[in-house]
């Protein structure tokens, strides 16, 4: 049986081995053990207690022993079937703060990057339009069918992550992504700019499909509020600050300047990404395996073609099922696609106000987006906030009670009920300020509250979602959601000059508020009955 220290396996599980007589207790059986992890080995073990690292990844087996007194044993292995305890240094939970930082970042900025080719198109929809000989509802087809290859990503994203892990996708997608939005900004007909939009969104999406997950491997669920708030960021602020940029690139450059800006970005994003490390379990547990020459964790799940037709099931059957089934996913699904509508619609209708109204030019009709971007981060600060002040104050409770830190997934809607009365609020002010005789400054303001609940309620909805049906059904729940959102966000645009131009700025946002009045009680109605739902579903839930 091969040896080695303490420092070289950090942390590991225990298998104690006791040799006691009948007469020792339990409780002095856990005290011999403690009292052993925590001392050095004695003089006469440190030769074969101080192997290599590469001493220990040759060996077959990776254990060692360390006796406390005559009568005890204490047997630790290193074992690629779990994690060596709880304190596991290659479990991403336990690595430094600086490093799960990091790995945050890494989806966020791919996702920023994903959802920033979405709106930078828009501005160049005129110029389309004039070199194409389309109509104005054609042209922005670009839009519309990238926001549908987000929504069909996942797809080729969950068998990619589940194979080669996170890492893999984030390496592969980028490159993909590049390579399309190259083609778009070369093409020479309209076919083709549509048909490489749409690659450069599907190859695209996968970052955002799997950033999810790799916040689920390095933070704990009530950690996990903060990251999933940054992380949601990235569809917001990509949208906001496309406009923007792709105005002021169009006025100079011309339509083919919004797609290389993108480009620009990619380059230094990918290096960015190249530092990673890998975070989903099963491929670390299974390269520690090859690396020390133990037996591979065991296969959970079906294989081969079982296991294509299991992530179909998982993310577009199941996930279009529940929409129909479970009134939390259907109704949730629906707020958020109509709150991501009217956010893309708002590419169609910015123009209108500003330009048309307050005689904006092509660079500056994009700076009222700013106000969606600051609406956002005062959504982050606001979850974050509300996530300290009561999910975390349950959680203590919930362990002090011995429930094992389980709280309620209601606890988790606060932020989406004070969200839901800015999306009207902010809606109601735009449509009804966005005249010449008030200053452009109004409409302007109105977006922030806008842009601040409709993250409030996002935010809200996915760490709901995930508490209510667990990892893998919360999967195809966020699924369902994701579907919605893309697919009514790509076909909103479609109408929405022809909304404003029939109803007028004034009534047809306030058509849009609403409706948002209607969908407004969906979170304060959760709240309340949300466990007398849960208790009906239909799949295994949280139990409080």
């Amino acid at each position: 049986m091969s040896s080695v220290s303490l420092s070289t396996l950090g942390s590991t599980q225990f298998q104690m081995r006791a040799q006691t007589s009948a007469s020792q207790t339990a409780a002095s059986q856990t005290a011999a053990s403690q009292t052993a992890a925590s001392q050095p080995a004695p003089a006469s073990e440190k030769g074969d207690l101080s192997r290599t690292d590469t001493d220990t990844e040759a060996s077959a087996a990776v254990m060692y022993e360390v006796s406390r007194e005559k009568d005890s044993k204490i047997t630790r292995t290193v074992t690629a079937q779990d994690w060596n305890g709880p304190d596991d240094p290659e479990n991403p939970m336990n690595w430094a703060m600086w490093k799960r930082v990091y790995h945050t970042s890494v989806p966020a900025l791919l996702g920023f990057l994903v959802t920033l080719g979405s709106s930078i198109y828009t501005p160049g929809v005129a110029d389309i339009m004039e070199q194409f000989g389309v109509s104005s509802t054609v042209a922005l087809l670009g839009l519309t069918v990238y926001l549908v290859g987000i929504a069909c990503g996942p797809v080729l994203a969950a068998p990619l992550s589940e194979t080669l892990g996170r890492k893999a996708v984030y390496i592969t997608a980028l490159p993909l992504l590049a390579a399309f939005t190259l083609g778009a900004g070369f093409s020479r007909n309209f076919a083709t700019l549509v048909v490489c939009r749409f690659f450069a969104g599907f190859f695209g999406s996968p970052t955002l499909a799997v950033g999810a997950g790799s916040n689920a491997d390095l933070w704990p669920p009530v950690d996990r509020a903060m990251a999933t708030v940054l992380f949601l960021l990235a569809p917001f602020a990509g949208p906001a600050l496309g406009p923007t940029i792709g105005g002021y690139a169009v006025q100079a450059k011309g339509w083919r300047w919004t797609q290389w800006p993108i480009l620009f970005a990619a380059g230094p994003a990918f290096l960015y990404t190249m530092f990673m490390k890998e975070t989903y379990k099963k491929i670390i547990l299974q390269n520690r395996a090859k690396r020390l020459g133990i037996p591979p964790p065991p296969k959970v799940g079906p294989t081969g073609l079982a296991a294509i037709k299991f992530m179909l099931v998982v993310l577009l059957i199941r996930p279009v099922s529940m929409m129909f089934t479970e009134p939390i996913v259907g109704f949730f699904s629906l707020y958020i696609a109509f709150n991501f509508s009217v956010l893309f619609g708002f590419f169609d209708a910015f123009p209108i106000v500003f330009e048309g109204v307050y005689g904006f030019d092509l660079g500056s009709a994009g700076l009222p987006w700013i106000a969606v971007l600051v609406g956002c981060m005062l959504a982050v600060v606001t979850v974050v906030l509300i996530d300290r002040k009561t999910y975390r104050r349950h959680h203590h409770r919930s362990h002090k009670e011995g429930r094992g830190g389980i709280v309620s997934p209601e606890h988790r809607l606060y932020a989406a009920m004070i969200g839901s009365l800015g999306l009207p609020i902010g809606l109601f002010w735009f449509a009804w300020t966005s005249r010449s005789d008030v200053h452009w400054i109004s409409p302007v303001l109105a977006a922030v509250p806008f842009a601040w609940g409709n993250l409030c309620v996002f935010a809200s909805a996915a760490l709901y979602l995930v508490d209510t049906y667990g990892p893998m059904t919360g999967a195809s729940a966020m699924a369902a959601n994701g579907l919605a959102r893309y697919l009514s966000g790509a076909a909103f645009p479609l109408f929405t000059i022809q909304m404003y131009n029939r109803l007028g700025i004034q009534w047809a946002t306030s058509l849009l508020g609403f409706i948002s009045i209607g969908l407004l009680p969906i979170p304060w109605v959760l709240f309340k009955y949300g466990p007398r739902i849960r208790a009906k579903s239909n799949y295994e839930t949280i139990k409080d």
